[in-house]
Parts: C-alpha cells; structure tokens; sequence
C-alpha cells in the first residue's frame, strides 16, 4: 500500500511540475528551459510567505501572481520575436533561466532555506498514516488536468489554440489572433511553472538551483507524453511507478535516473513518443 500512495503522490508532484512546460509546448512548440527558474521562483514566493509569517496557503496565488507577470514579460520581449527561430528560442530561455537563477542569489543569497507547508499532520488510508500534503495533491493533479484538458477542447480558447497548433496560417487568416493566443498561452503555462514550484517547495529545501533536477524529468516527460495533458498524467503514472520501485528495492540514486533511462528508451522505440500519428 505504501509504494501505491508513493507513487500515486510522485506521479501528482510530477503531473503538477510538468504541466506548465506541456503547456507552452503543445501551442508555441517551443521548449521554455527557463521552467526550472520558474520552479525556483515559485519556491521563493512561498518563502517569503513563510519569512513574513503569513498563512502559507497565500504562497501559491502569490506564485500565480509572480509567474503571470514574468511569463508577459518573457513573452513580449524574449519569446515573440523568436517564434520563427525555435533554437534560438530554447537558447534565449536557457540563458533566461541563468539570468533569473543569478537574480535570485541577489535577493536571497545561496542559503538553503525552508518553507512551512500548509497542510501538516497525516490522513489515514487504509490502516497506514501517510502525509496528509502529499495524498493532497493527487486530486489537485487531478483536478489541473481536468480543468487544462476542459480549457484546451470545451472552450472557445482551446478552439483558437488548436487552429494555432494544426495550421497558424489559416487560422490567422480566418481572424484567430495567433500573438494573442501565444501570448496567453505563454503567460499561463509560466504561472503553473511558478504554482508547481510553491506547491513541491514543502517536499524539500529551497535554493537557487532546486528547479534544475525537476526540469530534466520534465523535459523528459513532455518529450514522450506527446500534447495531450491526461497522456502525460498516465506518462508520469507508469514513469513515478517504475521510479518508486527502482528507489526502494535498488537505489535512491538510480531511481533519480529512471524517469530519464525510461524516456531515452520510449524514444528510441517510438521517436515522438506516444503522440498521435
């Protein structure tokens, strides 16, 4: 029963960091390796809840707040003009997330530094006590793609995102604002980056580089999920699976690298990965 809620809970931690990246993937085809700081940002915003003494439920619209405003930022003058240019794009993230890392050392120095969860104590499921954040957040993981999967294919938005995806020409020429659709697009997928780095901060400890190792297995998943959000969520699923049972029955260290092997080998077998076609 353990190693079910372990890794229901990692497939939920992993669902929520990747999401953002999915996001901005499916509609710009565009890899924002500027996620990890995004991560790293959110982290922070809940620290600084935490330094202040606020309730920390306030930590994850704070991130909201924080991701918006640097995802238009980013957007209007990084991004935009590169949308032609998607090397020169993932290599202008890149270095965003290098700028932003050093950034953060400004303000807050190298220090590691923790965070209070807001949600303490432990719930019990079926005769075993388990932490009462982490069996939270599968149902917000449930719930995020539910309500990304209803945006993208029940609304208006999501109709004018697909147009964008399947053909930006005709859909520009029907009247469809592809810039705007981007822009939104951009900006909301930034806000899940810093909502997931709020949300994980509990597990861990808060530095300047914490975003990079999830980054990697976010990269990972949305290469081999394809552009469907409940794929990814049955992605992170069967990887967080084979993770949990390489961490407890070989090594902590080689379970850190399963999500990785595991990708390396779904590509090599199906180079786009589980996405349609």
């Amino acid at each position: 029963m353990v190693l079910l809620l372990d890794t229901l809970t990692t497939a939920a931690m992993l669902f929520i960091v990747t999401a953002g990246l999915m996001m901005i993937f499916g509609v710009m085809k565009i890899v924002n390796f500027a996620h990890g700081a995004l991560l790293t940002l959110g982290a922070y915003a809940s620290y600084v809840v935490t330094r202040l003494q606020l309730d920390a439920w306030l930590a994850w619209p704070l991130a909201i707040v924080v991701g918006v405003t640097v995802g238009m930022l980013v957007e209007a003058l990084i991004v935009r003009p590169l949308y032609k240019r998607p090397l020169d794009a993932i290599l202008a993230t890149w270095g965003l997330g290098i700028v932003i890392g050093q950034l953060i050392v400004m303000a807050f120095g190298r220090e590691v530094q923790f965070v209070d969860a807001p949600l303490s104590g432990t719930w019990r499921v079926a005769g075993l006590d388990y932490s009462a954040y982490r069996l939270m957040l599968v149902p917000v993981a449930i719930a995020l793609c539910l309500g990304l999967t209803g945006l993208l294919s029940g609304t208006r938005f999501g109709v004018r995102t697909r147009a964008v995806i399947m053909n930006e020409e005709l859909a520009s020429s029907l009247g469809i604002h592809s810039g705007r659709v981007r822009f939104i697009t951009f900006s909301l997928g930034a806000s899940l980056g810093t909502l997931a780095g709020a949300m994980i901060t509990p597990f861990s400890s808060v530095d300047p580089n914490m975003g990079l190792p999830w980054l990697v297995s976010a990269f990972m998943l949305v290469m081999v999920s394809g552009h469907s959000m409940v794929s990814l969520l049955l992605t992170c699923v069967v990887f967080s699976a084979a993770q949990v049972l390489v961490s407890t029955y070989a090594s902590p260290v080689l379970g850190g690298l399963t999500i990785a092997v595991l990708a390396a080998i779904t590509l090599r077998i199906r180079p786009k990965g589980f996405a349609r076609g």
